[in-house]
């Protein structure tokens, strides 16, 4: 799978919305930032203890939405599978650094989790199934 997912989240703006559902398929929908890229078959988002992280613990699976800026439709769909989280506060705190200043003075020291998915698959924003 080459998708060169980590230059095209650090090329493009846009906004991310992670969909995720319970055992028992509740589903919820939350604006989420890009995706920390750790390789071409893993991605990661600090996650606090709010609904779609209980919901990936009971779950697994989820989808992310990247809607690019500008006119149109253009963006991405990650198919994702959770496949383990850790609690580093440090690594956190370094990634939410890396991502933005504001991110890092917000949260920073507050108790979140880092959660690594597996991309099952990449498709565009519209279209393909």
């Amino acid at each position: 799978m080459t998708h060169n997912l980590d230059q095209y989240f650090t090329d493009t703006q846009g906004k991310g919305i992670l969909a995720t559902a319970d055992a028992s398929g509740e589903t919820n929908a939350a604006i989420y930032s890009r995706p920390h890229i750790i390789d071409e078959e893993t991605v990661a988002f600090v996650m606090r203890a709010k609904k779609s992280y209980d919901n990936v613990g009971k779950n697994p699976n989820a989808t992310y939405l990247f809607i690019e800026d500008g006119h149109g439709y253009k963006g991405k769909r990650l198919y994702l599978k959770k496949s383990g989280e850790e609690n580093n506060i440090e690594l956190i705190d370094s990634l939410r650094m890396k991502r933005s200043q504001d991110l890092y003075d917000r949260y920073k020291g507050k108790d979140s989790t880092l959660v690594y998915f597996k991309v099952e698959k990449v498709l565009p924003l519209i279209g393909e199934l």
